[in-house]
């Protein structure tokens, strides 16, 4: 027991050594002290790859863990093995069943639920929910559509730097084109109106 203590206390030095987080000591700790204690209180000097393989695989298939905390109980245990006990594992080809990323189901939903929305919303919300539908833009990227980003001669819908931060262009659906371009003449005769009072140019956007 006392060996165990003297062991983790080396450990401690060592990541405080380094300038670790102390959030860092505690979850290095935390995952070497589940390892020792997952092998019988064995000492780590007499396991290997072998016992580090069946340890992250216990997390994957019994524990279920993310990928991140698979990741990070490996990450402490290579540390032991380097930095305390003078052993590199990283050439030794550890494998180990992977933990799996859940999977969300998005919620999606239905023609009818759609249309009851959009006739329950009226003006220019119900524009900006029908060309993010219509466009399968997201919220933001509506928002931020100007003039110049609207092709209505290739019906071509520009979006610059997306979540992505890959640009991209999407059809323009014909049942939106007449609207948008009526909010095209609305919203440039207020841009001239303030042009008239002295407001200065600028691009405008679109709604």
């Amino acid at each position: 027991m006392s060996g165990k203590k003297k062991l983790l206390d080396i450990v401690r030095d060592k990541i405080r050594f380094k300038h670790y987080s102390y959030s860092t000591e505690k979850t290095y700790v935390g995952w070497i002290k589940n390892y020792i204690f997952f092998h019988d209180k064995k000492h780590p000097i007499e396991m290997g790859k072998a016992e580090i393989e069946q340890f992250l695989t216990y997390l994957a298939v019994e524990k279920k863990v993310s990928p991140t905390t698979q990741n990070q109980a490996f990450s402490a245990i290579l540390f032991l093995y380097k930095e305390v006990l003078g052993i590199d594992m990283s050439n030794q080809n550890i494998q180990a069943l992977r933990a799996q990323e859940r999977k969300h189901i998005p919620v999606v939903l239905t023609k009818e639920e759609v249309q009851n929305i959009l006739e329950n919303v009226t003006g220019i919300y119900q524009l900006l929910v029908s060309l993010m539908y219509g466009c399968g833009l997201r919220m933001n990227e509506a928002l931020s559509l100007r003039i110049k980003d609207i092709d209505f001669g290739f019906d071509k819908v520009y979006i610059w730097d997306s979540k992505s931060l890959k640009d991209r262009t999407v059809p323009l659906p014909l049942k939106l084109k007449q609207r948008l371009l009526a909010q095209v003449d609305y919203v440039e005769n207020i841009h001239q109106k303030d042009l008239k009072d002295g407001y200065g140019s600028v691009f405008y956007h679109l709604l």
